[in-house]
């Protein structure tokens, strides 16, 4: 991995849990506990690295539309995985990422209160690490984003505060879930499905897309080097005439 072009911000679908766990004849539940060590591996990885922004597809506002034993299975997870967390930060062991959680993460929302408090506890718990920045969105939706954003400038408009005609790409950026983030370079879905899946859908304009047959839990760090070797090989002209 010497010497490559290095993505500054990598976007990460995490599919293919249930498949991995199915095929293994085991609970659904059992393959999101693998795809947690998965998610380990690639930010221990991605901060060895030096890849200064990751953002993963942990939870989208649609996965609400499965079972309530698997929905209720996941929160539990995020439970368990917030806490175990709280207790490595109290043993002082560290890690080397700042942590972020985005997507509609209101009170009153369909994510249950008391995890709400804990995404927001880990946050400030991490906030002094600048290494790598890790976004993991949680009843987020690419189309819920764009709306967000449109929504906040139409009141701006609505009080004076813009002239519609002065509304901006910049404008509407400003008021995503990655406000103040490099655009994503890089996007990566393993599992063999080959979309988006409403997943970064303006920050995604002109990254470079990665798909793979591998399901998430099995994603090594070899995958992901596999995946940095291509995007260091693919020629990036953003809209413009070939060199």
């Amino acid at each position: 991995m010497d010497h490559i072009i290095l993505p500054k911000h990598i976007g990460i679908i995490m599919d293919g849990n249930g498949r991995w766990a199915k095929r293994r004849g085991l609970p659904r539940t059992e393959g999101h506990k693998a795809g947690v060590d998965a998610f380990e591996r690639v930010c221990e990885c991605a901060a060895d690295l030096g890849v200064p922004y990751l953002t993963f597809y942990a939870f989208s506002t649609e996965n609400w539309r499965r079972s309530p034993e698997e929905v209720s299975a996941i929160m539990e997870l995020f439970r368990r995985q917030l806490r175990e967390g709280e207790r490595r930060q109290a043993e002082n062991e560290e890690k080397r990422w700042r942590i972020r959680y985005i997507g509609d993460l209101e009170e009153g929302g369909p994510v249950p209160d008391d995890i709400l408090a804990l995404l927001r506890d880990m946050e400030e718990k991490s906030s002094f690490r600048e290494e790598t920045v890790v976004s993991i969105a949680v009843n987020y939706g690419g189309q819920q984003e764009i709306l967000r954003a449109a929504r906040r400038l139409a009141a701006l408009v609505q009080k004076g505060q813009l002239a519609p005609e002065d509304i901006s790409e910049r404008d509407i950026e400003d008021g995503l879930y990655t406000a103040g983030q490099p655009m994503p370079d890089l996007i990566i879905r393993p599992s063999g499905e080959l979309r988006l899946s409403n997943f970064l859908l303006w920050q995604s304009a002109y990254a470079e897309l990665w798909f793979s047959d591998i399901l998430w839990p099995d994603f090594t760090e070899r995958d992901l080097d596999r995946a940095l070797e291509d995007f260091a090989l693919r020629q990036r002209r953003f809209g413009d005439i070939e060199a």
